[in-house]
């Protein structure tokens, strides 16, 4: 009985392809098995500072301020709820919200102390991004805001982060992502960004990065090998796992061999095609 053809990854999204980076295992979860995952309140938090940011750049100019981006945090979370309901169950009363919100709006005074928003016109912002590389690999995704500069065309990548600045030694994991989409906009407007940059809300800090075209052209031979590792890994079904500080948060590890968990049995039918969803905040 001849092996079973090695399936193809039809598209990769940043967020899948760290996955597999950081732990196979995880990829399997959410990718294959697509166990689904409850809310958290960092995860909601990033999700809601995300959307006042998005809306902030609805305002003109002179309106673009601290207090403004405060009164939008209502009316965001009222849409957040509206489309996932299950939010609203993370509190246990209007006083724990509140507080929640709070931490929020702290969030949002950490942006207004990176950049002065009111001296920005953002050529695009949740923009989706896609393209097809040669051999027929499709990387897609979302990018939070886009700056072009007027007089010289050049671009800047621009991503909120409400979890803490990495350390040193983990620049390269956060950095993945910013190399992703400077990837998909050179293959797609011929023009590599200049700045890629990393704004850490929570601290107050950020991160710039600049990449060229042949770090680029070596990054999209990596995400093609990655493709390629995670064909091979559907076809024997062995997505192992990579125990390490993130465990902690993972909402799956009750069936991760490396805490005594048992996966779920392998589904039969598996298609390596990652759908497109706005960027995971964190």
């Amino acid at each position: 009985m001849s092996a079973p053809a090695t399936p193809r990854v039809t598209s990769l999204s940043p967020s899948r392809a760290g996955d597999f980076k950081s732990c196979p295992l995880l990829y399997r979860f959410r990718s294959i098995d697509h166990l689904p995952e409850p809310p958290s309140r960092d995860a909601i938090r990033g999700t809601l500072v995300h959307a006042v940011l998005e809306r902030l750049f609805d305002l003109p100019r002179a309106e673009r301020t601290e207090r403004a981006a405060r009164e939008l945090l209502a009316p965001c979370w009222a849409a957040v709820v509206a489309e996932r309901p299950e939010a609203a169950d993370l509190f246990a009363d209007g006083e724990d919200r509140a507080a929640w919100l709070e931490s929020a709006a702290e969030m949002l005074a950490g942006y207004f102390a990176l950049e002065d928003p009111t001296r920005l016109e953002p050529a695009a912002r949740e923009e989706y991004v896609e393209v097809t590389l040669d051999g027929g690999l499709r990387l897609r995704g979302y990018v939070d805001r886009l700056d072009v500069a007027p007089a010289t065309g050049d671009v800047r990548v621009v991503d909120y982060k409400t979890g803490a600045a990495p350390r040193q030694a983990f620049e390269g994991k956060a950095l993945f992502q910013m190399k992703f989409y400077a990837l998909v906009l050179w293959r797609t407007r011929g023009v590599v960004p200049r700045v890629l940059r990393l704004m850490y809300l929570r601290d107050g800090d950020f991160l710039d990065y600049r990449a060229d075209a042949d770090e680029l052209v070596r990054f999209e031979r990596t995400l093609v090998a990655l493709a390629e590792a995670i064909a091979r890994s559907t076809a024997a079904q062995d997505f192992r796992p990579n125990p390490g500080p993130l465990c902690q948060w993972c909402a799956h590890q009750a069936l991760c061999p490396a805490y005594g968990g048992t996966p779920p049995p392998f589904p039969e039918q598996v298609t390596l095609d990652d759908p497109a969803t706005p960027s995971e905040p964190d």
